[in-house]
């Protein structure tokens, strides 16, 4: 009886948050209703590809852990971190992008083109743990977002059942296929915005004054829990998976060859790549802003400080946000799960296959990229392992987080190189505002990571 009231209200919570999202968009369609207007809005669909999902990837139930923290532990004060990543992020991704687009090689191929190939090793050795380990703990908490609704189902089996389906899709299924999946499925992350706004009594004006103005104590907790913030947005599989599903793009159009992928690329290509990147970075970290408001306006009012997982989120938040909000948030850790889930492993294989010459790329079938399949069912199957031994998942991510801190400073000296190297890029290399900026995240990434290593040595 219970799972019958449970499934009732997980089929209508879609349904009711869709009814009112209709509803504003019956006013929308009122004021804009020419075939015009319409076609615009398709364009604009049609547009959105890597970036959008790669944007999506990035609120992975561990990222929406740590943002349920940060709303938890400080309220609305560390909201000023959404508007503040935001371009960080879309900089570093648009850099990711457009070497893909320019070169028609994925960030690997290149590094190992222009740079020794010690750094690359070293890199790709050291995402792929940190990838493997990320895995495991999502794996872990879409499980647990499944018994939120279902408890009577076993966590293994729910384990073992989320990481063969990821495995099925991205092995027997096209690319083109395979792409429009995680685009719609990118679309999980509004739950977390409806959740938001099921809440009664927001104080919006605190939280746009917090938005705006950062405040930071400086403590041992809030500047680790910054970093937190950082490793999620900034995250070296967004980099590898950015530029490689660029260069899968090329290929689904036609461009099945080096050479006519380094063909002339055109300003409208670049227009719509930055469309697409910018617009998948706004709602990666739109999410991120809701996210920590919601926390923020219950568990942190109610004296919850402590959340060491999304789907304790999601629990936590139901006394006070509603069935509604509770339902939303634990669709969202499934869907955002099965989205990220392939990201991640689907990067350490682009990465560790270009590094060492090997075929790949979702576009070939098994048969022909064994490497590159092996990789991503090697790291599925060591994060489904984790789970097994029973890894505790916040010490996991807290290693994924060191080894995100090692690595990232380093490709993103890289990718800066590259992207202002004219030889590599010809007329699309970054001007110097944009090169300065990269510089400027880069050093920011350094002392995030300085500041994750010392925080797990301080008591």
């Amino acid at each position: 009886m219970f799972s019958e009231k449970i499934l009732e209200r997980v089929a209508g919570a879609p349904a009711e948050a869709l009814g009112k999202t209709l509803d504003v968009s019956r006013g929308i369609a009122d004021a804009f209703h020419t075939r015009k207007h319409f076609q615009k809005a398709r364009e604009y669909w049609h547009t959105l590809g890597p970036g959008l999902t790669t944007g999506a990837a990035d609120d992975d139930p561990s990222g929406i852990a740590t943002y349920s923290q940060a709303g938890a532990q400080y309220g609305f004060k560390l909201l000023w971190l959404a508007p503040f990543t935001f371009p960080l992020m879309a900089i570093v991704q648009e850099m990711c992008a457009r070497i893909g687009l320019v070169t028609g090689r994925g960030l690997a191929a290149n590094i190992r083109a222009y740079y020794p190939k010690w750094v690359l090793y070293i890199c790709t050795a050291l995402l792929f743990f940190a990838n493997t380990l990320n895995i495991g703990a999502d794996l872990g908490a879409m499980a647990k977002g499944v018994q939120l609704l279902f408890p009577h189902f076993g966590f293994m089996s729910l384990v073992f059942g989320f990481a063969l389906f990821s495995l099925a899709l991205q092995i027997f299924t096209t690319y083109e296929k395979y792409a429009k999946y995680l685009k719609w499925l990118a679309l999980i992350l509004l739950s977390y915005i409806f959740a938001t706004l099921a809440i009664k009594n927001l104080n919006w004006n605190l939280i746009l004054t917090q938005a705006i103005i950062p405040t930071i104590t400086f403590s041992k907790e809030q500047i680790f829990l910054i970093t937190a913030v950082l490793g999620t947005t900034i995250s070296p599989y967004l980099f590898f998976w950015q530029t490689s599903q660029e260069v899968e793009e090329q290929i689904l159009g036609g461009r099945t060859t080096l050479k006519l992928r380094r063909e002339e690329t055109t300003s409208k290509e670049v227009k719509n790549m930055r469309l697409d990147v910018w617009s998948g970075m706004f709602l990666s970290n739109l999410v991120m802003f809701f996210i920590i408001a919601a926390c923020g306006a219950t568990l942190f009012k109610a004296g919850i400080t402590n959340i060491t997982s999304a789907a304790e989120a999601a629990t936590a938040l139901k006394p006070f946000a509603g069935d509604q909000a509770y339902l939303l948030f634990a669709l969202g850790i499934i869907g955002t799960g099965m989205l990220a889930v392939p990201v991640l492993a689907g990067s350490a294989s682009y990465a560790l296959s270009e590094s060492f010459g090997w075929k790949f790329g979702l576009y070939k079938k098994l048969k022909q990229a064994n490497a590159f399949y092996g990789i991503i069912i090697i790291s599925t199957v060591i994060g489904f392992l984790i789970n097994y031994f029973g890894f505790d998942p916040i010490k996991t991510l807290i290693y994924s987080a060191v080894f995100n801190g090692l690595i990232s400073p380093i490709i993103l000296v890289l990718i800066v190189m590259m992207s202002s190297n004219s030889k590599i890029m010809g007329k699309w290399v970054n001007n110097k505002t944009i090169a300065g900026l990269g510089w400027i995240i880069t050093g920011i990434m350094v002392i995030a990571g300085v500041a994750t290593i010392i925080s797990l040595f301080l008591t």
